[in-house]
């Protein structure tokens, strides 16, 4: 699948952008045809996409500094996973940070703008035109609100001065930046683990088509669930952490604790609703909810001192180390740590990780082995990993085990798709004719 070209001739280079739900990342191809990969967080391409507004500094940080400004302490308002509001209702919303009400257009916009700057304070020279990755479905099943979320991306990447976008799909992107490391014609299954989505992608590639604009004829399928990093994180935090908080605690009348708040701590992008005044009172009065009243107690602490993402990050922390190592890795919970609710930091081991994402990874590896079968081959030379939980080591075990013909091939987990986006746009640039009159606008 190819994008549809929007009319004109981008202006100058055209930047790669892989706006993702938990890191970013940028890069683009020069006149000369080398890449460049655009350093957004300090010395490190991938930037976190958070966004914190100091309460102390009424300025905004980005990526990294507005982790460590949350993590530290600043008073403040920390925002993650925005991606994950496309194509919903919630993206029109208004909240209230340093004392203004914005739009969470409005927010994603300000992310886009910084990312922006700092591509062209990198290069030196501004830029116009952007190659946008999108996932395969940002929603799963709903054509309406797939076009709303890829819409929507538009418009914030025009909002924030870009004037000329186009779009490719993430795990094509991937595997654009694959095929410039292939020497002869390969079959290749692209499994894209993102923060949100999973996404696969069965290609032809070959070394002398790379130049080529229309490559239509060598995607042989394409498929992706709304399955990712972000609902590890909060399958993890679930089974681990809000346990001790009163999840699936049993009460008086022998019932559970009632979820919500419990849900709404363990996703990024659903955090800020459990401190709403509305769920703060529901919770203070669910302590006749509960037979342990210690855990109640640490569910007000936990919400008194929004400390959701703090833990969070605490989760995401020891799953990668987990994934990494494949050796145990504790949650840290260390400033739960009072008299009256004592911390206890929970530990990940690989076989209490497996277990809790046991299932959602059968889904993924599902959808993967359907882009197999939707190819028509009977199997592939390589699989290539991309994304930041393609690391996952139980994930990897079950590709291996349902692909044994095929040899895994790990990628560059955070700038592949900014990298193969960078080359899309490149080669889609060389190949339109020059117009005077440019336009904004483009669909798969």
């Amino acid at each position: 699948m190819q994008p549809e070209q929007a009319s004109g001739r981008p202006h100058g280079v055209v930047l790669g952008i892989d706006f993702g739900t938990s890191n970013s990342a940028a890069a683009l191809v020069g006149e000369d045809g080398q890449l460049c990969v655009i350093p957004l967080d300090g010395q490190r391409a991938a930037m976190p996409t958070a966004l914190f507004f100091s309460h102390e500094t009424h300025t905004t940080l980005f990526g990294t500094q507005a982790m460590q400004a949350y993590l530290s302490g600043t008073e403040g308002r920390l925002l993650r996973s925005i991606k994950s509001l496309l194509g919903s209702k919630l993206m029109e919303e208004q909240t209230l940070v340093n004392g203004q009400l914005l739009s969470f257009f409005e927010i994603v916009v300000l992310f886009f703008k910084e990312l922006k700057s700092r591509c062209e304070a990198h290069v030196g020279h501004p830029i116009h035109s952007a190659m946008l990755g999108r996932p395969v479905h940002f929603v799963d099943d709903d054509a309406e609100r797939d076009a709303l979320a890829q819409a929507t991306l538009g418009r914030a990447a025009l909002a924030a001065g870009f004037t000329h976008i186009d779009f490719q799909l993430e795990p094509i992107a991937a595997a654009f930046d694959f095929e410039q490391r292939v020497t002869t014609d390969t079959t290749v299954l692209v499994v894209d683990i993102g923060g949100g989505t999973s996404d696969f992608t069965v290609i032809r590639l070959q070394p002398d088509r790379r130049q080529d604009a229309d490559r239509a004829q060598d995607i042989l399928a394409t498929t992706g669930v709304h399955l990712g990093g972000t609902d590890f994180d909060r399958l993890l935090d679930l089974s681990h952490v809000m346990p001790l908080l009163g999840h699936k605690h049993i009460g008086p009348g022998g019932r559970p604790v009632p979820n919500s708040a419990f849900f709404d701590l363990s996703t990024w992008h659903l955090i800020h609703h459990a401190y709403s005044r509305k769920n703060m009172h529901f919770a203070r009065e669910l302590w006749t909810s509960y037979t342990d009243r210690t855990l109640h107690t640490r569910l007000l602490q936990v919400l008194e001192g929004h400390h959701g993402h703090r833990i969070l990050a605490s989760v995401e922390a020891a799953k990668i180390a987990c994934s990494v190592a494949f050796e145990s890795a504790p949650v840290d919970l260390i400033f739960l740590d009072t008299a009256n609710a004592p911390a206890q930091c929970p530990v990940v081991t690989p076989h209490s990780m497996g277990e809790a994402l046991a299932q959602s990874l059968d889904q993924v590896v599902q959808c993967a082995l359907q882009c197999v079968q939707a190819s028509g081959l009977a199997g592939v030379d390589v699989v290539y990993l991309t994304g930041g939980s393609s690391a996952l080591q139980p994930l990897m075990d079950a590709l291996q085990a349902a692909l044994p013909g095929a040899a895994l091939v790990p990628g560059d987990r955070f700038g592949g798709v900014a990298a193969g986006l960078a080359y899309a746009g490149f080669v889609t640039h060389r190949s339109q004719p020059s117009k005077t009159q440019e336009t904004a606008t483009s669909a798969i």
